[in-house]
């Protein structure tokens, strides 16, 4: 197993305070809206707003047209709300010409630990939001509440919060200190990299690794070692990773999503890594900082 910690990849530490206890103050809310400090991360059909260079959230002083809807929290005195822009509304000639539009995913390893953390909050709220325009128990129309924290039914009044699913993400590792990695079918040929699955309803995350190595590549894993966590907003999943042993090293793969799997040795890896014939992630995510901290030092990787 591995002892040494991760190392850093995206999202890993909160950057700013999300002020959970100042949601429901609409005095505070209101206060802080007002002030010429606050600014605003600005979202436009799920891209952020950059700096020219993207190498920067192109924050904004908040609209005066427009009220406090999402507050997301404050960094370095500074107090941060989420502004949606609506694409088909959006006058162009309003905004700086040096401001431009990207994914999260492009620009999470070039942000700051404070951006990066106000990013991937933002995106995580804004979906959530998108998603939930209507009640779970009436179907009813359901309007925001607490500065972004929840929805409200205005026809039954149920109350509604912000959630998120877990996953586990495993790198599983034989008596030989090799590695397992699989080829999803959604992905080009030479794309290797962790196992991965969702957290079925009752069921513990360690058990869940257990049964998602078993059910994807037919390896039985006999332990499991909690590594970290990666909030993951694309669309709402928390990963949590884990390091495994394989009591066996038998692979049968489920042929559906995981279409292929191997054993790696380290120095396969890197061969085959720098030979172009395997691509595995980057340290965007969690997987593929468990990849680097079993490896012992960077890979060659590409952005997934």
């Amino acid at each position: 197993m591995i002892d040494d910690p991760l190392p850093e990849f995206a999202f890993r530490r909160a950057g700013h305070d999300r002020l959970t206890d100042r949601r429901a103050d609409q005095a505070f809310v209101d206060a802080a809206w007002a002030d010429p400090a606050t600014r605003v991360v600005v979202l436009r059909g799920g891209e952020l707003a950059v700096t020219g260079d993207g190498s920067a959230l192109a924050t904004r002083k908040p609209p005066p047209d427009s009220g406090p809807t999402m507050l997301l929290g404050r960094a370095d005195g500074v107090v941060y709300f989420l502004l949606i822009e609506d694409l088909e509304a959006v006058d162009a000639e309003a905004h700086s010409e040096r401001d431009e539009f990207r994914p999260l995913r492009a620009i999470a390893e070039t942000l700051d630990p404070v951006q990066a953390s106000l990013a991937v909050q933002a995106v995580a709220l804004a979906q959530w939001h998108a998603r939930h325009p209507r009640c779970a128990v009436c179907v009813g129309p359901t309007e925001i509440t607490m500065a972004g924290d929840g929805r409200r039914c205005t026809d039954c009044g149920s109350q509604h919060f912000p959630r998120t699913d877990p996953a586990v993400i495993m790198l599983v590792v034989d008596d030989e200190d090799r590695c397992l990695l699989g080829h999803n079918a959604a992905r080009d040929e030479a794309w290797y990299s962790t196992l991965a699955g969702f957290v079925e309803p009752g069921e513990s995350l360690e058990d869940a690794v257990v049964r998602e190595v078993a059910e994807e590549t037919g390896v039985v894993v006999d332990r499991v070692e909690y590594a970290g966590s990666q909030p993951w907003p694309f669309p709402s999943s928390l990963m949590v990773g884990f390091l495994a042993h394989a009591s066996g090293t038998a692979i049968a793969v489920d042929g559906v999503e995981i279409t292929k799997a191997r054993w790696f040795t380290r120095g396969q890896l890197r061969a085959e890594v720098e030979a172009g014939a395997l691509v595995i992630p980057t340290t965007l995510s969690i997987s593929g900082a468990l990849v680097q901290s079993w490896y012992g030092a960077p890979l060659p990787a590409r952005r997934p």
